[in-house]
């Protein structure tokens, strides 16, 4: 059985005070978004009945255009924040790239700027972005568009604040091998802490908000009984813990989607690619299908330094056409089967994975970056993003091979 972590009601009350949640103050900001009332005029011989108003879209002072296919790169706050940037805005003058992915709650759980004061995230607010106003008018200038990194259920600043939206090893906050911790899918609290910080991405300008780390612990299929959690609603579920975890995972995704409609912005997952090889990876809590039902982009992360012999290339980063192209084919059957489905923006690799020993890893350069989004392009998909935690991308690329 799983041992629920019970948590008086005093002491939610005391720690609560921690970290805030954007909840009444989020659903107050999206009523004043919408009309109030229409007249309706009568007249002696004829009553004019009166045509429905139109949604009111949150206007943000700023204009973007989705480009004709998003080709974008990954750029860190320390990168938007600092001198990097003006060589990462270069390149997109330069080349065919188009759009930025920026971090605004990192893989800490830090939000990357510092908020208003009256916001709920000022206290884990960090000045790594000193005005993301000011990135948004040069992004709007040179037509960049802009989407909003979110890291949702990996944030170990606020498992640390509050550990009762936590997983607990005994008294103490759970920590895998990085020393990384994670918040509790299960928990509504948790959504709404997160769904706030994304609505204020998008109320700042952003188009975009890309949720990463939308899972559970790797590996939580083999700790799920050991660690003290709140089961929250799922507790009373009768399915086995496989199933409870993947509900609470596209549940969250499916909620965070509707909170942020009136806002206009679109939504995207991160994934990882192995889940659309799998009817679910039961310890992560990732259902391919049920995720990308409930988001307008799915973007798989398929380095092809990250997978086994799965598709019978024994050294999958020496081929990365080869490998992209095995991956793009399974995946174009698993959205065939959807009916509404998402654009399929897939992760790729622009780094090199020297760990993975000599004989097993090759350098990526311009060769190996444009075989991928050309094994892309071969399946009929033309939106990719590149990932280099460094953020140092390679140059002379052609991104439209």
């Amino acid at each position: 059985m799983l041992k629920w972590s019970k948590v008086a009601t005093s002491l939610c009350l005391v720690t609560m005070c921690f970290v805030p949640f954007q909840t009444a103050s989020a659903e107050s900001s999206e009523k004043e978004i919408w009309a109030t009332h229409e007249k309706r005029n009568f007249s002696l011989n004829q009553k004019e009945f009166a045509k429905p108003l139109p949604r009111f879209a949150f206007d943000s002072g700023f204009t973007f255009e989705y480009p004709d296919a998003v080709r974008g790169v990954y750029v860190t706050a320390h990168s938007a924040g600092g001198a990097r940037f003006e060589k990462l805005v270069k390149l997109m003058d330069t080349t065919d790239l188009n759009a930025m992915v920026v971090d605004i709650k990192d893989d800490n759980g830090y939000v990357t700027y510092i908020p208003e004061d009256s916001s709920p995230y000022a206290s884990v607010g960090q000045p790594y972005i000193k005005d993301p106003k000011a990135i948004l008018k040069t992004m709007e200038d040179k037509q960049i568009y802009p989407i909003a990194r979110v890291v949702v259920f990996k944030d170990t600043v606020l498992a640390n604040a509050k550990p009762e939206l936590s997983f607990k090893d005994g008294n103490q906050v759970w920590k895998n091998g990085r020393g990384d911790s994670f918040v509790n899918p299960f928990l509504k609290e948790v959504w709404d802490y997160n769904v706030g910080i994304a609505i204020e991405a998008a109320k700042m300008g952003f188009q975009e908000i890309q949720f990463d780390y939308v899972r559970f612990p790797e590996g939580f299929e083999k700790r799920d009984e050991e660690l003290i959690y709140d089961g929250g609603e799922y507790a009373k579920n009768d399915t086995d813990n496989v199933q409870k975890r993947v509900q609470a995972v596209t549940d969250f995704v499916e909620y965070a989607h509707e909170k942020l409609e009136p806002y206009g912005v679109k939504v995207s997952v991160d994934i990882f690619g192995y889940t659309a090889t799998l009817p679910e990876a039961p310890g992560i809590g990732q259902n391919f299908s049920k995720i990308s039902e409930n988001v307008d982009v799915i973007s798989s992360m398929i380095y092809p330094s990250h997978w086994t012999p799965y598709f019978g290339i024994s050294k999958p980063d020496l081929q990365p056409y080869e490998l992209v192209t095995e991956y793009t084919k399974l995946e174009k059957n698993k959205l065939a089967e959807l009916k509404n489905p998402p654009i399929s923006r897939p992760w790729l690799q622009d780094f090199t994975a020297s760990w993975l020993g000599s004989g097993n890893y090759k350098a990526y350069g311009k060769a190996e970056v444009e075989a991928q989004i050309k094994a892309l392009n071969d399946q009929g998909i033309n939106e990719f993003l590149l990932w280099d935690a460094g953020n140092s991308y390679t140059e002379g690329v052609d991104y439209t091979p």
